[in-house]
């Protein structure tokens, strides 16, 4: 990875909180590979760190993650992390969402992905991937009905329109609301509130909280990426999924065929 590559993801501490932004802002903070692994290397640090007690993902003051970068051609899977160096991790410390402007399709996996989330009221959530054509594959299709009330998941899911930051609260998916600009820092507090508290007791509680609901959702998420995995090839190969992706590069509207 090169310098510039690194530059994809800026890190910094602040006291035992680690803040993780991401600075792709020209391409909408989307994840291709070189993002991918900048990633990996920013939560291994904090999962590996015992001076990090608590971390916070964030994108830039207009955009939070607009999903994968098209043209990586699905290559952003890490070893710790799998999909984005996020989506499959197993992590010992908590990791809250900082969300200004849009968490789009793989932008709101790595939402749900996360065990807090912080909001701008402005702030966007939403999973577009049907009106290219597409389906989500890092986690949305199950984790968005066990975040959300199951119609408000559906509707997300098959409309493919955003809701806002309030609904999103109101549904519970986020935690605290923040003035437009301020879900950094709203989210700097909220982590140093739980870093007030000990952090071996942390780690337990989130090791507990996880382990109560593991049999359970090991099970529903070994089935979910099985069903995600029959959903991507059904689609595969379509008509429909190449004029998708085909339109939306060249910014135009499709032309379905339903094949």
């Amino acid at each position: 990875m090169t310098d510039q590559d690194a530059q994809r993801v800026e890190v910094r501490r602040e006291g035992h909180v680690l803040v993780v932004s991401m600075r792709r802002e020209r391409r909408r903070n989307a994840v291709d590979r070189a993002m991918a692994d900048a990633l990996d290397a920013a939560l291994n640090l904090l999962d590996d760190d015992d001076d990090l007690w608590v971390g916070v993902l964030t994108g830039t003051p207009t955009v939070f993650c607009a999903g994968s970068d098209l043209t990586a051609g699905g290559d952003y899977v890490t070893e710790r992390g799998g999909e984005y160096g996020v989506v499959r991790r197993r992590r010992r410390k908590p990791l809250i969402a900082a969300v200004e402007g849009a968490a789009l399709g793989g932008g709101l996996e790595i939402v749900l992905a996360c065990d807090l989330v912080v909001a701008a009221t402005d702030a966007r959530f939403g999973l577009p991937e049907v009106t290219i054509g597409v389906v989500p594959t890092c986690g949305a299709l199950f984790r968005g009905p066990r975040a959300l009330p199951l119609n408000l998941a559906r509707e997300l899911i098959l409309v493919g329109d955003p809701f806002d930051a309030r609904r999103a609260h109101e549904a519970g998916l986020v935690n605290v609301l923040a003035e437009p600009g301020r879900a950094l820092d709203a989210a700097v507090v909220l982590a140093e509130r739980i870093c007030r508290n000990a952090p071996s007791a942390v780690r337990a509680c989130l090791a507990a909280v996880d382990a109560a609901v593991a049999p359970a959702a090991d099970a529903a998420d070994a089935a979910g990426w099985q069903a995600t995995a029959a959903a991507l090839d059904a689609i595969r190969d379509s008509a429909d999924a190449a004029e998708g992706v085909r339109a939306f590069l060249e910014k135009r509207p499709p032309a379905w065929t339903g094949r």
